[in-house]
């Protein structure tokens, strides 16, 4: 298998940059200002698996499939984490979201 640091890297910080500034993001908008640790665990997912659109579109090839399920499984991994409270910085992102109200 190739190098793919920087996906690694993207996958492991999906969270922390996108899909957390995009959930607090949807909260305000939707005007909801307490979310359960739990609702805010599966809205950070819910726009982690966008990234599911960006892997569809690497070239269907014996190399291509290799690497979107290799990603597909980090990005898995990575979602458990979020789901389980196991990423820090969503956690933290949640508690600063909330204290801030």
């Amino acid at each position: 298998m190739p190098d793919f640091f920087e996906i690694e890297r993207l996958v492991e910080d999906l969270a922390k940059l996108y899909s957390t500034a995009c959930s607090t993001t949807w909260y305000r908008i939707t005007q909801v200002d307490y979310p359960t640790k739990e609702e805010f665990r599966k809205k950070v997912v819910e726009f982690m698996k966008h990234f599911e659109y960006t892997l569809s579109i690497f070239p269907e090839s014996e190399e291509g499939n290799k690497f979107k399920k290799y990603a597909l499984d980090l990005l898995k991994r990575e979602i458990d984490n979020v789901l389980s409270g196991n990423n820090k910085e969503v956690e933290k992102r949640y508690r600063y979201f909330i204290d801030s109200k």
